[in-house]
């Protein structure tokens, strides 16, 4: 097969494998790059090889490989130049005595026990030809590392990226990389000055000034051209020119002394300049390509060097216990120690242990630099490659027992508890242009001075970058954020708006978590029509029905008009009390005119279901009874007639019970002319069971 056609194959098969395990893992509530760590493995002689060797020998042939891993490395330098970049000093200030202290122990402690274990396994997986010290060097260095990508993305993910623990993990995660990473630049060093490469002194004495030189020289020249970047407002292809240049002029040069090419452009990474617009415009630029296009490659070339039929047999399982043992208890076991010593919870050191012991990506990359440079055997490659993906997948798990995401909402805001005089309304916010019309409704529910909103923005793990996920400053919010029109409307008006944005897997569990920790009397959603469903009270809408323990609304606008005249459709049930009340609610803020449209059917007396003739409603509501055999058909003939507002409670006569298809359901939001206000009351469960117990009675008599 021809070389660019081959090599083109190989890409599509690997990137579709690539995101379809990933998809798979994010259904099971890991990180996407865990599943795309293992897709790396299946499409190897592990799985694909051992279960398909033809397929796998014309897909993958040996002379092939040297290409795939050439396209990697490119990756690999692209990626390791962003983690250069997002790993911001800030993240070191005034952590306390809880970072310094793990972070340093987090170090020791697994560099200890792996150089322990070396003594060991020098002499059953390696041999002469590996120098020992490098062995023993690399080992402890490998057993050090945390994937800070990895983990500032599960910080995000968890919500836990701005609370006292996640700024701890995240301080103890960088100095740990770098510590790691200079540990692995010495250890490449002494293995190549012992092949004779370049003598030792000479890649010390050059790296020394090599590093001088990127912070004297280059660091300040850089700033210059983060001045030609804010002239132009924008990164140009020549700002980006500059910086690629950069890239591979500083990786050529570590190549060159001998220390591998991924630490010049790390370093170089770490230099530029952490002007918050311009990190986010070179991450945004660069990152995409380099997760979902060149890093599965690093993946699947690493995958395809690792063979886990290398460890059979229980001795060489026995050695990868060992491995597995020594990993954890140095990580997990030494940060949660330290972490305790230093004043933190036993459960906020057990989770800052499983934090940290999260190896990832990063352990991937050390241990291919580890094989290329022929200081671990085939065998110890694969073990260290499964214990990488252990402590990887073992992270999410283990912090869900130990720290749950319930414990985020109950502890986040205790300074609400003197305020259940007011009126608490939580706006859930996907579209820029749907927070004005959802506060607009909200400021009607009650007099400023008695009303919080608290405006609330929930992201999709993966449209959520590591840049930002590492991004640790204060809650400045970008302009094009959701949020953004909400909190402008607010300005000006006296009401209490407050934001809240996050990563979530389940937006409607998140939600109802919110409303609940909030105690809110109301969550406020805009509609918007789900992808699979047809029924307007679906999707993501349907979810928070199901889960929230409060009032919730739905609010379709029509037009931008005052209420002046506020159209209630009743007929007795729970859901259509509570509309009923929120059109009071609006109607005292406003001034609005509120008429009840009770509808009969031609075989019912009037008043036999819901209003009654003993039944009284609130001053100033006009009743109008209205004998019709389609409610849905009346209640959009009425609103035509000046009604700026209909608030209409959750039932199937008027076409609103929540189903999964259910086209009719978007009939009374296609006709109805005015703006839509669908409310759902929240019943208690023993409530809802008297309530369905005393209709069968009425029935059956």
């Amino acid at each position: 097969m021809h070389g660019i056609l081959l090599l083109l194959i190989q890409i599509g098969v690997v990137l579709v494998v690539a995101r379809a395990v990933g998809y798979a893992f994010r259904l099971i509530k890991q990180p996407q790059v865990v599943g795309e760590m293992v897709a790396g493995i299946i499409l190897g002689p592990s799985l694909l090889g051992w279960a398909a060797p033809g397929v796998s020998a014309a897909i993958f042939p040996a002379e092939s490989l040297g290409v795939l891993a050439t396209l990697s490395q490119v990756g690999l330098l692209l990626f390791m130049f962003l983690i250069g970049l997002e790993l911001d000093p800030r993240l070191l200030r005034g952590r306390g005595k809880a970072a310094v202290v793990t972070s340093h122990v987090s170090i020791i402690a697994p560099f200890l026990l792996g150089s322990i274990l070396a003594l060991y396994l020098y002499p059953r997986l390696s041999d002469a030809s590996v120098d020992f010290v490098g062995f023993t060097l690399f080992m402890g260095a490998a057993m050090s590392v945390t994937a800070f990508p990895v983990l500032a993305r599960i910080l995000t993910e968890r919500n836990l990226l701005r609370t006292k623990l996640g700024a701890v993990t995240l301080a103890c995660a960088a100095v740990d990389d770098v510590t790691a990473w200079s540990l692995l630049a010495v250890v490449v060093a002494i293995v190549r000055a012992g092949e004779g490469q370049i003598p030792l002194w000479i890649t010390f004495a050059g790296t020394t000034a090599y590093v001088a030189g990127m912070f004297v020289v280059v660091r300040p020249l850089m700033k210059h051209v983060l001045r030609m970047y804010e002239s132009r407002g924008h990164l140009s292809q020549d700002v980006l020119g500059i910086l690629l240049l950069g890239l591979l002029a500083s990786s050529a040069m570590t190549e060159w002394l001998g220390i591998h090419a991924l630490f010049g452009a790390f370093l170089f990474g770490s230099i530029l300049p952490r002007d918050r617009e311009f990190v986010r415009d070179v991450t945004e630029k660069l990152e995409d390509l380099t997760v979902v296009f060149f890093l599965p490659l690093f993946f699947a070339s690493t995958g395809l060097r690792t063979s886990i039929g290398l460890v059979s047999g229980p001795e060489l399982w026995g050695f990868f216990g060992l491995v597995m043992l020594v990993a954890v208890a140095g990580k997990f076991g030494g940060s949660t120690l330290a972490a305790r010593l230093t004043g933190l919870s036993w459960r906020e050191a057990s989770a800052l242990g499983v934090l940290m012991n999260t190896r990832g990506l990063m352990e991937l990359v050390i241990l291919t630099i580890g094989l290329d440079i022929g200081v671990i055997s085939p065998a110890l490659f694969a073990m260290m490659v499964l214990m990488a993906l252990v402590t990887t997948f073992m992270t999410t798990p283990l912090l869900e027992i130990i720290y749950p995401a319930r414990m985020l909402v109950d502890e986040s805001d205790e300074s609400d508890e003197d305020e259940d005089a007011q009126t608490t309304v939580v706006i859930p916010v996907s579209l820029p242009s749907s927070g004005p019309a959802l506060l607009r409704v909200a400021r009607a529910l009650a007099p400023a001075d008695h009303l919080r909103v608290y405006g609330l923005h929930l992201v999709r793990p993966e449209s959520r970058s590591v840049g930002e996920a590492a991004d640790d400053a204060p809650a400045e919010r970008p302009p094009a954020s959701p949020l953004a029109p909400l909190l402008a409307a607010a300005m000006g008006t006296g009401l209490d708006v407050r934001t809240l944005d996050f990563v979530t897997r389940d937006a409607g569990r998140d939600i109802a978590d919110v409303a609940r920790q909030k105690r809110a009397d109301l969550v406020l959603m805009g509609w918007h029509k789900p992808v699979v469903s047809q029924s307007i009270l679906g999707g993501t809408v349907a979810d928070v029905f199901r889960h929230t323990r409060s009032d919730v609304a739905v609010y379709l606008e029509r037009t931008f008009r005052p209420w002046t005249r506020i159209l209630v459709p009743y007929r007795g049930g729970v859901h259509d009390r509570a509309a009923l009340d929120l059109a009071g609610r609006i109607a005292r803020t406003t001034g609005a005119e509120v008429t009840l449209l009770h509808v009969v059917a031609p075989t019912q007396p009037a008043g036999g279901d819901g209003a009654a003739p003993g039944e009284t409603f609130p001053d100033g509501v006009v009743l109008r009874v209205v004998t019709a055999s389609d409610p849905v058909q009346v209640l959009v003939d009425v609103a035509r007639e000046g009604f700026d507002l209909v608030v209409v409670g959750v039932s199937d006569a008027w076409g609103l019970e929540p189903t999964l298809f259910a086209p009719r359901h978007e009939r009374l939001a296609r006709e109805c002319p005015a703006s839509m206000l669908i409310v759902r009351r929240y019943v208690a469960p023993a409530a809802a069971r008297r309530l369905r117990l005393g209709r069968s009675e009425v029935a059956s008599a």
